[in-house]
């Protein structure tokens, strides 16, 4: 092992789920029922859990440092809605 790969860390950290996540979310759909179909058929889980990761996801710098720009649109998504309530 060289001391560069010591240097930086495979995938900032993240999980294979957690990037899976993340570039899912990067894709545009056509309406909620075609991405909630997609959750369960490629990730295998419930549009229920795939939420709950992906609001963590959004809270870790780690997934920041991974996809910055994904992150910040979420996440300024996510606050839109909360000041809407």
């Amino acid at each position: 092992m060289s001391e560069d790969d010591e240097a930086t860390p495979p995938e900032e950290g993240l999980s294979g789920r957690d990037v899976s996540v993340l570039a899912f979310e990067r894709r545009s759909w056509s309406g909620p029922g075609a991405k909630e179909r997609a959750i369960r058929e490629q990730l295998d889980m419930s549009p229920t859990r795939y939420y709950q990761l992906l609001n963590a996801l959004l809270d870790d710098r780690r997934a920041l440092a991974h996809d910055p720009v994904t992150v910040n649109r979420l996440r300024r998504r996510r606050d839109a809605q909360r000041a809407r309530r």
